[in-house]
């Protein structure tokens, strides 16, 4: 029995930094099956891969990274419904105010009212020198919760 066209994944990759991703480490930036996507983790650099000194400034370029990529494959942070993001903490005992206060500052502004579930997990490394933070979602369309 073969998948019908709805079914069948399809895959994107966010022009500029997705496309030297795809072409140096071969993955993509998001799939879509049906009503659902799935990003990979997205982080707060840009085209160029460079990095904002400062944290706040990484996180919320990361966000803008997710919104960039769900979009393409017809999505918005509106039909978000989990998130899981990955931190260099900057606490000793726990990922730090600096970024809770910030990641919660971008939920609000871009989902409003609506909570995704969300783990949140310090690391000791991510992807790329310098980066502090990656942000990785899936969402549902359509199903009334989008903008």
């Amino acid at each position: 029995m073969s998948a019908t066209p709805t079914n069948k994944p399809e895959f994107f990759v966010t022009p500029g930094y997705g496309e030297t991703q795809l072409a140096a480490m071969h993955y993509s930036q998001a799939v879509r099956t049906g009503d659902r996507v799935e990003t990979s983790g997205q982080g707060g650099w840009d085209d160029n891969w460079n990095f904002p000194e400062a944290l706040e400034d990484e996180i919320i370029q990361a966000f803008d990274n997710v919104e960039r990529t769900l979009a393409l494959a017809g999505a918005t942070w509106r039909d978000v419904i989990a998130v899981d993001s990955y931190h260099i903490p900057s606490s000793e005992d726990s990922i730090g105010e600096d970024h809770n206060r910030v990641m919660v500052e971008q939920f609000r502004q871009r989902m409003g009212d609506r909570a995704p579930i969300w783990t949140e997990v310090g690391v000791s490394a991510l992807g790329a020198p310098r980066m502090r933070v990656e942000i990785r979602v899936t969402a549902t369309v359509g199903h009334g919760h989008g903008s």
